[in-house]
């Protein structure tokens, strides 16, 4: 993390999202809860964990708020890229030399989605690339 830059944990009423809330609905609370809670001056990023989400899910709810609220917000808005980069890959590679190189082409691909996510420029499509 760059000087300037916060990190913040943002759960939502209490609870992580599941995968049956919509999509509009956990970037609206998302964002509202982020304008009502984190200090709007200084400059850098304001970075939220996306742990117990599916790393698509993920994506598409960056995505989404990236998308509808960049041009609203004061700072610079994406996620701690643990969970929603890492999980794929590790399951990929359960520890064996021999998944290597599909973990490592799994990784890379979560972090150009959600380089695209960021910009409010991913698709689903990008998945079944």
């Amino acid at each position: 993390m760059s000087v300037g830059e916060q990190q913040y944990q943002v759960r939502l009423a209490d609870r992580q999202p599941d995968e049956e809330q919509d999509i509009d609905e956990v970037a609206n609370i998302t964002v509202k809860t982020l304008w009502r809670t984190v200090p709007r001056c200084g400059s850098g990023n304001r970075l939220f964990l996306s742990g117990g989400q599916p790393a698509e899910l993920a994506s598409a709810r960056l995505n989404l708020m990236n998308l509808r609220f960049k041009s609203q917000l004061p700072w610079a808005l994406s996620f701690s890229f643990a969970r929603a980069i890492q999980q794929p890959a590790l399951e990929i590679w359960r520890g064996q030399e021999a998944n290597i190189k599909l973990a490592q082409q799994a990784l890379l691909h979560r972090a150009e989605c959600n380089r695209a996510a960021r910009r409010g420029e991913y698709t689903a499509a990008m998945e079944k690339a």
